[in-house]
């Protein structure tokens, strides 16, 4: 006879099956794309993706809201993988293994997206490919290997060709546009270890240089002791500032570019503030050979314009694969200039990027607090677009229309 109350009693084990876990998301361009993704992860057993359009927006406010492993980017409606791949590149962090999902059937295709560190998939593929690729790369980065480990940030040097042109106000702009605007994160390297005015134009009002001791030096450095040393002005941008009373100059530079390598991988720019005073030709040599871009900053004057010319000259000599801009900042009036722009382009053998107009006011609008790059005026519009050069962006018909302006207006 069946005892119904020991049966109610008896605990049963119910089988809980448990789905494995990638944090990834599929930014889509296509339906065919959504249903092949979201099937072949079901039917593995794996949670799915989110599932976002692929646009701009969307990759800026989602890999920054949610802690991504993998980020499957659709590009099969695209002129050009390559070139869609480099817009974007920013937006992703370096944590995230990329892996894109385009028809481009060419080895060029793979070499150049291998070369910034993203995997590459081309479609049609089936639910079995893509799955068995998806856990290959999660296993990568388990053992830390594979395509994306060495992913890095984009290095900028900005380098003032005198004191006074206004470097550090640019690498505060470029800063705060890329970081708060373009979502991608920054460090700034402040290379000035006595002082300089970059707290002002980062608008901290209780900004301290880190202090190094002497045994800093001979420490093992390593990411979490670089990031220790940072100051963080928001959850996008963060400074390396340092300063000794033990240590002299060429000890604190070395410092900081050991800090800086160490920390290249959790960002996607680093800036450096290179201001005119405190720069070398051995400094020259390094930026040269290891950074992406260099800014070179100007005002419109002979000495100026004259050290402009020996500094490229110089980037030539060293074979410097940086790609390099430069700008003209107009720092005085435009009557007090002693040179025009026509002359300062015949005389530099090329032209010029991008002109900063005068702007009488900025010193008041930086202490009050307010971030240029954002107030709609003209010398706002010169640094869009120069922020828009680093990313590798088009300039907009605006931007070419007030840079001939002010060509005009300089002459």
């Amino acid at each position: 006879m069946f005892d119904l109350v020991d049966i109610l009693k008896t605990k049963v084990e119910e089988k809980v099956v448990v789905q494995e876990q990638i944090t990834s998301v599929l930014f889509h361009q296509t339906q065919e794309c959504i249903d092949l993704v979201e099937e072949a992860f079901r039917f593995e057993g794996i949670v799915p993706p989110s599932m976002l359009n692929n646009s701009d927006e969307n990759i800026k406010q989602h890999v920054r809201e949610v802690n991504v492993e993998i980020a499957i980017v659709e590009l099969n409606v695209t002129e050009s993988v390559t070139e869609d791949m480099k817009r974007i590149s920013h937006l992703l962090p370096n944590s995230a293994s990329v892996i894109v999902v385009g028809s481009e059937d060419a080895i060029s295709t793979i070499r150049n997206l291998k070369e910034m560190g993203f995997y590459y998939v081309f479609w049609p593929i089936s639910k079995t490919e893509l799955i068995d690729f998806v856990r290959n790369v999660d296993n990568n980065r388990k053992k830390n290997s594979g395509l994306g480990k060495d992913r890095t940030a984009k290095k900028v040097a900005v380098w003032g060709t005198k004191g006074g042109v206004g470097a550090t106000m640019l690498t505060a702009e470029i800063a705060y546009e890329l970081s708060a605007k373009k979502k991608s994160t920054c460090l700034i390297v402040d290379h000035d270890f006595r002082g300089g005015n970059l707290d002002i134009f980062l608008g901290e009002k209780q900004f301290q240089k880190k202090s190094v001791a002497p045994g800093a030096l001979t420490t093992d450095l390593d990411v979490s002791y670089a990031s220790s040393m940072l100051k963080k002005v928001n959850s996008m941008l963060a400074v390396l500032a340092v300063e000794s009373e033990d240590l002299n100059e060429l000890e604190l530079k070395e410092y900081a570019r050991a800090m800086s390598k160490q920390l290249a991988g959790q960002y996607n720019f680093i800036l450096e503030d290179l201001s005119r005073s405190s720069n070398t030709k051995t400094d020259l040599k390094y930026i040269a050979e290891n950074n992406d871009i260099i800014t070179l900053v100007l005002e419109p004057t002979i000495s100026s314009v004259r050290e402009t010319k020996r500094v490229l000259a110089s980037l030539e000599y060293l074979n410097s694969r940086a790609r390099c801009i430069v700008v003209v900042n107009y720092t005085m009036v435009e009557k007090s200039a002693t040179i025009s722009l026509d002359e300062i382009k015949q005389f530099l053998g090329r032209n010029v990027d991008v002109v900063c107009p005068n702007e009488i006011q900025v010193g008041k609008m930086v202490l009050e607090g307010k971030h240029i790059y954002q107030l709609g005026l003209p010398i706002s519009q010169s640094l869009n677009r120069l922020t828009s050069m680093l990313l590798g962006e088009n300039a907009s018909n605006t931007d070419a229309s007030l840079l001939k302006k002010l060509f005009k207006r300089f002459k």
